[in-house]
């Protein structure tokens, strides 16, 4: 009996030149703001290197845009690498940002706890170090769905990522040491924790039919950035149950007690539209203020994509004066703009 398979529409030329052809768009779109080297498939900051200023690197696969290249700019990253679409860079690349944004302050390499993320930022920082570079590295390692992935030992980074990219690019424009600006980068991770939840899958460029099957009636709870399996499907049910699936594991890990403020970020897989993002961050609030906690900064949209997956992950990070201020300060990049 044959089988028929789905081919999911894109808009492409060649599903080899993707990323390079997204990459020039983006130079096109944000002229002034961001450089980008097509060779080594890099966003650069368009005044790197700030002398005298800690330069902060991340990068990871394609396909989770506007992460990180939509987060270069004044206040947040000075340089981005793009792998190929859910495939790590390579640590030429990631050498090369690091020497193009060094200002003479170190540089700070910001990594998702992703096998080939993690080995190859610290072959990169190696390099860099012979170049006479100071690196330090910290990975961010915040969901809490499960504890090891296809692709991770111990925890995924996810949401706090774009957190601690903010947060941590305040405080280098502040003029923090490279100490001080991965101690603050640290203490986000720590604070901060997702979960994630696919009501689709995603196809990739390169094979045009969905990387997983999910019934139409089910969703994949704890789901990963790639795809990557959850802790179980389940039958779809409420937002407002959903949301308190998800929210219990993330309040109960992070031990956030009454009385407590945190930044909460709802965020779009790719391809789940506002409306219903605003009506999750909504059933987010609600449930918080039933359990003695406040919300009192926020984050809503497409920032962390899976493709054009059909999901959100939500993310909490418990908040002090510090870390208010930093979230607070202003920020000029493609995806975050604000005070600026």
């Amino acid at each position: 009996m044959s089988t028929h398979t789905a081919v999911v529409k894109k808009f492409i030329n060649d599903p080899e030149t993707v990323v390079p052809e997204a990459l020039a768009g983006i130079a096109t779109a944000h002229a002034g703001l961001v450089r980008v080297d097509l060779a080594n498939q890099l966003v650069i900051r368009a005044d790197a290197p700030v002398s005298g200023k800690v330069g902060l690197v991340s990068g990871g696969g394609s396909g989770h845009e506007p992460m990180h290249g939509g987060f270069v700019g004044s206040g947040m990253l000075d340089a981005a690498c793009a792998g190929a679409v859910f495939t790590s860079p390579v640590p030429d690349q990631m050498a090369e940002a690091t020497k193009a944004v060094n200002g003479g302050a170190g540089v700070l390499h910001i990594v998702k706890n992703y096998t080939g993320d993690v080995l190859n930022f610290k072959l990169a920082a190696e390099l860099a170090e012979d170049d006479g570079i100071e690196v330090q590295s910290v990975v961010l390692d915040d969901d809490v769905a499960v504890q090891d992935s296809l692709y991770t030992a111990g925890r995924r980074g996810t949401g706090a990522t774009v957190l601690a990219e903010k947060i941590a690019g305040a405080k280098a424009e502040a003029g923090g040491s490279l100490s001080d600006v991965a101690g603050i980068c640290r203490k986000v991770n720590d604070k901060g924790r997702s979960f994630g939840v696919a009501l689709t899958s995603c196809a990739t460029p390169s094979s045009g039919t969905p990387i997983f099957d999910l019934p139409a009636d089910e969703i994949e709870v704890g789901v990963g950035i790639h795809g990557e399996p959850g802790r179980r499907r389940e039958k779809m049910k409420s937002a407002d149950d959903i949301v308190e699936e998800m929210l219990e594991p993330i309040v109960s890990d992070l031990g956030v007690s009454k009385g407590a403020s945190v930044l909460a970020f709802v965020n779009g897989l790719g391809g789940t539209p506002l409306i219903e993002l605003y009506l999750l961050f909504n059933a987010v609030t609600k449930n918080l203020d039933a359990r003695g906690i406040s919300v009192t900064r926020s984050l809503v949209g497409n920032y962390i994509t899976s493709l054009e997956m059909a999901g959100c992950s939500i993310t909490l990070l418990q908040l002090d004066d510090e870390l208010t201020g930093l979230w607070d300060a202003p920020v000029k990049t493609a995806a975050l703009r604000w005070g600026a």
